[in-house]
């Protein structure tokens, strides 16, 4: 998935980059770092972890005598369940013994994890969860930080792949590249294309290829914030993984997710991705300009992202004729004049503090 989680390890690849270290810990899982000359931000590596649980095996005798041994783990609670698979291996033969007593539809979306891995408990699940994203937050929290000190305004747009993100992009990036300075992040698992597309626009972007990762995470962006320096006061854009799933739950630093849906699509995809459309703060519906052709139902859309999350801005836009554009544009202006205020206002602090301590310092 990431460099934090370990999935795709040694498979992201960032423009320019040197090289790549990777990381086994003892709980199994890999983290995998880059090595880049001049990396301005304070990026702990910890290797922390408690070991898994060692295996034991389960011996079977059959009718022909033959006897095997399948492995069962244990991660502090049995993993044993009525919802389990059982794998047994004769040679060539693989036998799958299912314990499922349960009527109706299958939901392995339960629990406190809410997912499933074979052969590991929902307890152990969720720890392990809760360390991944806890170092990610601590990346995001840096990055956040470093953007506030600039007064840089950053967003994080996500959706599923066809959506017209990129396209949406490209022409935000033409209304506003005279008004203020852009630079652009673009995750794909292969290809630059998407990062040639904007820097066709005439802006700075930078490519970061997640191979088997599906998603960005702090990490990779606070490289990427080192390699593009983007500018005080300016607009950073990043166009994560097309991905309604992974991406909702990692924190890069931005100011406001920002979830976009097709009207190709379902009006019903907020209440299949509830998480994305929840950790979202605005969501685009886009290719608006569709609608006369296709039998879909904005107002359901809309209706159904705010059951998730009622506090959504929503904007109804179209990329290829611009319309709706512009209140897209004006709120993305009103985010930068609000950066920009709270860094004066941090600064206005500052100065008034050291104004304090060097009156202090002079009554002495």
């Amino acid at each position: 998935m990431c460099t934090v989680c370990g999935c795709g390890a040694g498979e992201t690849r960032i423009e320019g980059e040197a090289h790549e270290h990777t990381h086994v810990h003892e709980d199994g899982t890999v983290h995998a770092h880059h090595h880049a000359h001049g990396h301005g931000h304070d990026h702990a590596h910890g290797h922390d972890g408690a070991a898994l649980a060692g295996a034991h095996a389960h011996p079977h005798t059959h009718a022909d005598g033959s006897v095997h041994a399948h492995e069962h783990v244990h991660h502090g609670e049995h993993a044993h369940g009525h919802d389990e698979t059982t794998h047994h291996h004769h040679g060539e033969h693989e036998h799958h013994h299912y314990h499922d007593h349960a009527a109706g539809d299958l939901d392995f979306g339960a629990g406190p994890a809410r997912a499933h891995v074979p052969g590991m408990s929902q307890a152990r699940m969720v720890q392990i969860e809760q360390d991944i994203l806890s170092k990610n937050d601590g990346y995001a929290a840096q990055n956040r930080s470093w953007f506030d000190e600039r007064g840089i305004f950053a967003l994080n747009l996500v959706s599923s792949p066809g959506s017209g993100k990129t396209t949406l992009l490209v022409k935000t990036i033409e209304r506003l590249k005279a008004q203020f300075a852009i630079s652009v992040v673009e995750g794909d698992q292969e290809t630059a294309n998407d990062a040639e597309r904007i820097r066709a626009t005439g802006v700075p972007a930078l490519q970061i290829n997640t191979g088997k990762g599906c998603h960005l995470d702090a990490h990779m962006v606070g490289h990427a914030m080192q390699r593009l320096h983007p500018a005080d006061g300016s607009l950073f854009l990043i166009e994560n993984v097309g991905n309604l799933v992974c991406p909702a739950a990692f924190d890069l630093g931005e100011h406001h997710k920002v979830a976009i849906l097709s009207v190709t699509e379902g009006e019903d995809k907020p209440l299949k991705y509830p998480d994305m459309f929840a950790a979202a703060d605005v969501l685009l519906l886009n290719k608006c300009d569709l609608l006369p052709y296709l039998d879909f139902d904005a107002d359901l859309a809309e209706a159904n992202a705010r059951r998730v999350n009622p506090d959504l801005t929503v904007f109804r836009v179209s990329a290829t004729s611009g319309d709706g554009l512009s209140a897209w544009l004006d709120w993305i202006a009103g985010g930068l004049a609000a950066q920009g205020s709270k860094r004066a206002d941090s600064v206005d602090a500052l100065k008034a503090r050291i104004a304090a301590l060097e009156q202090q310092l002079a009554g002495r």
